[in-house]
């Protein structure tokens, strides 16, 4: 089935900007701080930010409706924040204490809330994505009319599993859109070094899957994606995939020095086409905020992320006996 590109921009309300621009700023603010904790040891193990891709999950999360269910891959601490976990209890997991999503056991990178809909993070590259194809089969045997969304990057594009699990939802018609998060790199080679053919949202063309690019610096043009991706998902005719076409500013993980790339390159994309200015300069030329207003929202939102911190430093560590729950589902 034939695919195609969208650079269309919705209109959108003066409240509905400013809760994108509040959104996107506290993730980012929230991953510099956990990259602070990081570099004093306060987290260990892996840590992937997101600083950069903000735009993505905000924009899809403000097109979903409740009950809609989200999982994605290690790159985690974003979707968490878009979906409504408290950031308290995502920095405490981060920091493996017992006040955290997973009571410490899971890190940054395997954290959930039954609450919010919100599957994982997970570790494994690709793993994701038939989880995510599950969830959807669930909700149409169950007819809720809800909606999964499966996130995962350009480099699990290629992953095996991934296919497999594009020709199950589409035989099945399973209510899933499929979102790859393509921020140029996978872990540290380039797109158009790793794949034979770079346009990903066509991967699903072989399986009657319709697929959409969109420019995933731009909070409003994935709204309005997620938006027709979502109304195909909910009448019942079958998966979507949309690429999401973003950009890291970090390495892959805390552990990446990204030599694969210049500095003159990350810089201009921040001048450039950073998705927290775009907004930011929508705020002040359409006169819906002034400067005092962003200055008051900046502090507003890094007290919060101070606050998590904080939290997070405070909660015990968990108890040795805690190792032993939650391994098997309640009957």
């Amino acid at each position: 089935m034939a695919a195609k590109k969208t650079s269309k921009k919705p209109n959108v309300s003066k409240d509905e900007l400013l809760s994108y621009y509040k959104e996107m700023l506290l993730i980012r603010r929230f991953e510099e701080k956990a990259g602070q904790l990081y570099g004093m040891g306060l987290i260990g193990g892996f840590c992937h930010l997101y600083i950069g891709q903000e735009a993505v999950v905000v924009g899809i999360e403000a097109a979903t409706e409740d009950g809609d269910k989200r999982v994605t891959s290690y790159r985690d601490h974003g979707h968490m924040l878009a979906c409504g976990m408290d950031p308290k209890g995502v920095m405490a997991e981060l920091t493996g204490r017992e006040g955290g999503y997973s009571k410490g056991k899971g890190g940054s990178m395997h954290m959930f809330s039954k609450e919010k809909n919100f599957y994982g993070g997970h570790g494994i590259v690709g793993a994701q994505v038939p989880i995510g194809a599950g969830l959807a089969f669930a909700d149409k045997y169950l007819g809720n009319d809800r909606v999964s969304f499966a996130y995962f990057g350009d480099g699990a594009a290629n992953q095996g599993q991934v296919y497999e699990t594009f020709n199950m939802a589409s035989l099945w018609k399973l209510p899933v859109v499929f979102v790859i998060e393509n921020n140029q790199y996978a872990m540290g080679t380039s797109l158009q070094r790793a794949s034979s053919s770079p346009e990903l949202y066509t991967r699903g063309a072989g399986f009657s899957i319709p697929g959409e690019a969109v420019d995933g610096m731009d909070v409003l043009a994935v709204k309005e994606a997620a938006e027709k991706a979502i109304a195909h998902c909910r009448s019942g005719e079958g998966p979507y995939i949309l690429e999401v076409k973003t950009y890291r500013y970090r390495g892959h993980s805390m552990s990446d020095p990204a030599k694969y790339r210049t500095r003159e390159e990350v810089q201009k994309m921040r001048e450039e086409r950073d998705c927290i200015e775009q907004v930011r300069d929508m705020l002040l030329t359409g006169k819906h905020a002034t400067e005092d207003d962003l200055k008051a929202i900046d502090k507003e939102i890094k007290a919060t992320v101070n606050d998590a911190a904080e939290f997070a430093k405070e909660s015990p560590e968990p108890a040795l006996d805690e190792l032993y729950t939650d391994i098997y589902a309640e009957a």
